[in-house]
């Protein structure tokens, strides 16, 4: 009990530090971007994927909020529109190819492409302390390849800046790989995952394979997986190691056409997903996002954060 106490002052100590920052407005020198700046939020109808795009769309940027459900993604886009806020929506269902290319079509032929890229779209379907693998290949096909399916079809519609474009990742510090207590115990793939002299999109999508293909044979639990949401967890872990790879592919684009992406963690949200049972808003979880997306002088890229502070992978 004594250890955790301070853990949790110094948390509620530093989103504290966070509201008072979100409190206080950017100047007009770091104000790289104006109403014509196009931001994409996947998954945005509830939750902190709502939250980021609101708090986009307040800071002065056109939103495009999308949702596998439309109903529900044109509910929370009109919610947002009543505040006077540039909010479109567009369908969106990152596990379906033709949706995703339907939507790039359209963002294409709509805006001329696209400034910002926040991948929020996501599932867990464990609460508390449940660790069931029940659903284990729709978590993984929907955090990872759902994301890396949007991301590559959206690079190409990235916009030329002279502040570079920018991708965010919505994570979880579950997937770090040197985590204390939850991590890949197979230290030859962590070691192999973390060097970027290893590190392949074939060695990450060969690590969710073996993942899944464990399930089905049942024998995961000696496999060496993470202990906490195991599913979930490996999700995310390919999600960092994506982010990772993809600054590096991305890094020898010319200037002018530079594309930043990182990642981040925005803790434990009172959303549906936790069963509102998480100890941060949605406010706060969303600000990480934000601040990534908006940075002034955003050289920052292939990082994972939390709290606006970058945080070892």
């Amino acid at each position: 009990m004594g250890s955790k106490e301070p853990a949790k002052e110094k948390r509620e100590k530093r989103l504290q530090e966070i509201s008072l920052l979100r409190t206080i407005p950017y100047s007009d020198h770091q104000r790289w971007w104006s109403s014509e700046t196009v931001a994409v939020v996947t998954g945005g109808n509830r939750g902190i994927g709502f939250e980021i795009a609101r708090q986009l769309a307040d800071h002065g940027l056109s939103v495009i909020l999308t949702s596998r459900e439309s109903s529900a993604g044109l509910e929370a886009a009109n919610v947002l529109r009543e505040l006077v806020l540039s909010v479109d929506f567009h369908q969106l269902d990152v596990l379906d190819s033709l949706s995703i290319k339907t939507f790039a079509e359209w963002i294409q032929q709509t805006h001329g492409g696209l400034d910002v890229l926040v991948n929020n779209a996501g599932v867990n379907y464990n609460m508390g302390s449940d660790n069931s693998v029940e659903n284990a290949k729709n978590v993984v096909d929907t955090n990872y390849y759902g994301i890396k399916n949007v991301t590559e079809a959206l690079i190409p519609l990235m916009r030329p800046s002279a502040v570079g474009a920018r991708i965010v990742n919505v994570s979880s510090r579950l997937g770090r790989l040197n985590g204390k207590r939850n991590r890949l115990e197979d230290k030859d793939l962590r070691e192999q995952l973390a060097s970027l002299e290893t590190l392949s999109e074939e060695l990450i999508d060969r690590t969710v394979s073996t993942f899944l293909q464990q399930v089905e044979d049942d024998t995961y639990t000696s496999g060496g997986w993470p202990q906490v949401n195991t599913d979930y967890s490996v999700s995310k872990l390919a999600v960092n190691a994506y982010t990772r790879l993809m600054a590096m592919k991305l890094s020898d684009r010319p200037n002018g056409r530079k594309i930043y992406i990182n990642c981040y963690c925005p803790g434990w949200v009172k959303t549906a997903m936790t069963g509102w049972a998480g100890n941060v808003s949605a406010e706060d979880g969303a600000d990480t996002g934000v601040w990534l997306a908006l940075l002034p002088d955003q050289a920052i890229t292939g990082k994972f954060f939390a709290e606006r502070r970058e945080v070892n992978f």
